[in-house]
């Protein structure tokens, strides 16, 4: 008690019931002033008289709450809360990982209260906010997908790397995440095969106005593309989204696909702690346990939507994801069975295809590089390095001596920094 202070109430309350003890003021009185009974005034009045200035106070004001954390463990959670594993964490990630990682169950406000004495504040920064017509929720899950790529420093060490995203409008559920170098095509089309296997097709996809969803100005269709009766260029993701009935909506701003943009907010405040505390160092890593945080988000986050019935469609059992989910080539085969990709020269494995006929190449990270004709498929090996007169050079023994120089170029093709270079239409 020493060194106690009135607060501003007891003080007036003091005062009132001093004027009663005095013969100012009637029980009455002093009742209709501090808005308690008369009978309670009495009882004010008796304390005072017996206790002193002290009795105007409540009696348990200096008795600590029997529910009340110790110091020990104030100074415990203060001291995690600056450790380099949780310092970058705001005070809600903070609390779901002390229940996870510590074994420490506490409500946010007491951990709020804890951590607000002691000077420590969330290290989310808050803009001043702008005013954006909020745009109502769609009513079904799978109704709107929206989509986009964020580049951030995810492992703390200087370096950017793009996180490629999906969520649900209805529902601000995640349906994939994928972590590549840049944004590119190949990160969307890995979380396209996680929401397709999981999920199916949804009705339409929200995307910004990137090349990897819409031609630049620059690219054009070839003559013979002409002849054939195409009037633009397709790209490579907007040809898998028509194959598949997905109808694919540009964005005007960033604003009107706020929902991703907030997650990106979410994760980049939270998956840096994350990854600190598994040390998760590489983009592998990464990948791999996005395909669990998805699930952790999900039950934290998402809502119900509006309606239940579902607009996705399941994925049917004769599509191959493998080649669905690539960059289809036309190209034509000459004399040696060979074709051409960004100058490199491939030759066919086991060649059946007579010369100048047209074939279906796919290419991804996952495949490498496969020809298609007539049903049948063949493998290739790059032949750059290879002296013109390798007759004598057994082609099975060669492709899989190489199959990885082609893995790596196919890699490297879907992979590209989309914003460096133009990605390959369906059309090229």
């Amino acid at each position: 008690m020493k060194g106690f202070e009135f607060t501003m109430t007891e003080l007036k309350k003091l005062h009132i019931i001093q004027s009663v003890i005095d013969g100012i003021r009637t029980g009455r009185e002093a009742s209709n002033s501090l808005g308690i009974s008369e009978r309670q005034v009495w009882r004010l009045v008796a304390r005072v008289k017996t206790q002193g200035q002290l009795g105007i106070t409540h009696a348990n004001k200096f008795n600590k709450p029997i529910h009340a954390f110790s110091t020990e463990f104030k100074d415990k959670i203060v001291e995690l809360k600056l450790s380099d594993k949780y310092c970058e964490a705001n005070i809600s990630h903070f609390k779901d990982l002390l229940k996870e990682f510590e074994n420490i169950t506490i409500s946010y406000s007491s951990l709020y209260n804890i951590l607000k004495k002691k000077g420590i504040v969330s290290p989310m920064r808050y803009k001043e906010k702008k005013i954006h017509r909020r745009r109502k929720r769609k009513e079904y899950f799978g109704e709107l997908i929206q989509t986009d790529a964020t580049p951030f420093d995810w492992f703390n060490i200087g370096k950017q790397y793009s996180l490629h995203g999906y969520i649900d409008d209805a529902s601000g559920k995640i349906l994939g995440l994928y972590m590549c170098e840049n944004e590119c095509l190949m990160g969307y089309l890995e979380i396209t095969r996680q929401m397709l296997k999981k999920y199916g097709s949804p009705q339409t996809i929200y995307s910004d106005r990137y090349s990897v969803f819409f031609p630049v100005k620059s690219q054009k269709i070839t003559i013979e593309e002409q002849l054939e009766g195409k009037e633009e260029p397709t790209t490579q993701y907007k040809r898998i989204t028509d194959s598949l009935g997905i109808e694919l909506i540009p964005a005007s701003s960033s604003q009107a696909k706020g929902r991703i943009e907030r997650l990106w907010k979410t994760l980049q405040s939270r998956l840096l702690t994350e990854f600190k505390i598994r040390d998760i160092k590489t983009i592998e890593e990464a990948n791999k346990f996005l395909i669990e945080y998805i699930d952790t988000y999900n039950k934290k986050f998402a809502i119900e939507p509006e309606k239940q019935k579902s607009k996705f469609i399941p994925l049917p059992s004769y599509i191959d994801l493998d080649l669905l989910l690539t960059s289809k080539l036309s190209r034509k085969i000459d004399n040696a069975g060979t074709f051409t990709i960004n100058n490199k020269r491939f030759q066919i494995v086991n060649n059946r295809i007579l010369p100048n006929v047209k074939v279906n190449i796919f290419i991804s990270h996952k495949i490498g590089i496969i020809v298609e004709h007539n049903d049948t498929r063949y493998k290739v090996v790059c032949i750059n390095n290879i002296p013109n007169t390798f007759a004598s050079i057994n082609l099975n023994k060669l492709c899989k001596e190489h199959s990885l120089e082609v893995k790596e170029f196919a890699t490297k093709l879907c992979s590209s920094n989309s914003k460096e270079c133009e990605p390959l239409l369906a059309s090229s």
